[in-house]
């Protein structure tokens, strides 16, 4: 979302584990056109992976999409160990193209001035820039992420902070010149989508308390046949009107909740949708809204009550990772024994839970836990797994036939 913010335009993510080569080159051409150049942000380190073989790491990534790579180094407290440092990474997997290294967390022009001459000396590498510590360089932090660029209602000053020191410390134009050095990819044909006219009216939460969507996903859901109608769980007294079915994605509604609590008035219309058979689809903070009740640091708050359980916050992850999840079929949201990818992140459990089905076998992860995920209560399917509809075939197809059935 900082990203979008920052660019102007949507952030797609590129996932091995979740897509795949194949997927990962045609969203990267999708995506690109228009683009003065793509930049892609590797999570965690270059190297780091699922498993010790490296496969989806970043650098993964890089050789999938031939890319050079610009390492950004965390240089505090630290001089000629970065010779060592940078040599390890080049050598590691030589044929990782690392084209320059940034400089992060640099202390003052003494410590730059020292990390430049010992990187001259010992490394053939080239620095592109060195970016120093200061206040405005940093963005507020939650659980073990970002705050929200959405939920965030200073986000374009912070950018423009962060946009003025870049500036001033890398070298942008030489950070172009690598991009272009990338060669060109083989060639593909990508398909326009097909958009026929809608067959049902979708409604889609979204506002700051509910914020986490792939852009493939509600793409999906519109080459599937869906008119997404946004609303707004914070804000509007009622639901927009001719609706086949609710998306309730991720967030953090248990930042907002005296203001989710305080409005009942959609509370109870969204009850009343899902007692009487509205198709709900409600991923990871939906589940949490759809509940009876949330409780964080003290505090309560009535949500929904659509779901027969509670949700009770801690101050440790319950689930965090990569999750595969095998579909039962039951509630007949989908086929069963299909394969679904995605990813879960959640400090919260489902607590007083009476008990009903469930829309998934935990194949990898935690979901709710006892190796179910995905609460099926009427025509409500509510999970903790962010499913990407890239690596989850069927996903938005199922969801619009639920909704026109």
């Amino acid at each position: 979302m900082w990203l979008s913010a920052a660019a102007g335009r949507a952030c797609h993510n590129l996932d091995l584990f979740m897509m795949g080569e194949d997927r990962i080159r045609q969203s990267f051409y999708a995506n690109s056109p228009g683009a003065d150049l793509a930049i892609i942000e590797g999570n965690m380190g270059l190297f780091d992976s699922i498993d010790i073989d490296g496969a989806g790491s970043t650098a993964d990534m890089a050789r999938t999409l031939d890319a050079p790579v610009l390492l950004v180094i965390n240089c505090r407290n630290m001089t000629r160990s970065v010779a060592p440092l940078i040599q390890g990474f080049t050598r590691f997997e030589p044929d990782v193209n690392i084209a320059g290294v940034i400089l992060n967390k640099v202390s003052g022009p003494r410590h730059e001035e020292k990390l430049r001459r010992v990187i001259e000396r010992y490394c053939n590498v080239e620095v592109a820039g060195a970016v120093r510590r200061r206040p405005e360089m940093g963005i507020a932090m939650r659980h073990l992420g970002l705050e929200p660029a959405r939920e965030a209602l200073a986000s374009a000053e912070v950018i423009a902070r962060i946009e003025k020191t870049i500036a001033g410390c890398v070298d942008l134009a030489r950070l172009q010149q690598v991009a272009a050095s990338a060669p060109d990819l083989p060639g593909m044909s990508i398909p326009a989508p097909e958009f026929s006219a809608p067959s049902v009216r979708l409604g889609l939460a979204q506002d700051r308390a509910f914020t986490f969507y792939y852009p493939e996903n509600l793409a999906a859901l519109r080459a599937a046949g869906a008119e997404l109608v946004p609303f707004s769980p914070l804000n509007d007294s009622t639901l927009p009107p001719g609706l086949n079915g609710l998306y309730i994605g991720g967030g953090f509604p248990e930042v907002f909740i005296s203001q989710l609590e305080g409005n009942s008035a959609l509370r109870h219309e969204i009850r009343a949708a899902a007692a009487a058979g509205m198709p709900i689809y409600a991923e990871c903070g939906g589940l949490m809204y759809l509940s009876r009740k949330i409780t964080w640091k003290e505090r309560t708050g009535e949500m929904v009550g659509a779901l027969p359980g509670d949700i009770v916050m801690h101050d440790k992850p319950r689930g965090h990772g990569y999750i595969s999840l095998r579909t039962t079929g039951a509630g007949g949201w989908f086929a069963p024994g299909a394969l679904l990818k995605g990813h879960e992140f959640h400090y919260s459990e489902v607590v007083n839970f009476d008990g009903g089905e469930f829309a998934y076998d935990v194949v990898r992860g935690t979901g709710l836990s006892g190796g179910n995920d995905g609460i099926i209560h009427n025509n409500i399917l509510a999970s903790y797994a962010h499913l990407h509809a890239l690596g989850s075939p069927g996903w938005a197809e199922g969801f619009i036939g639920k909704a026109m059935r």
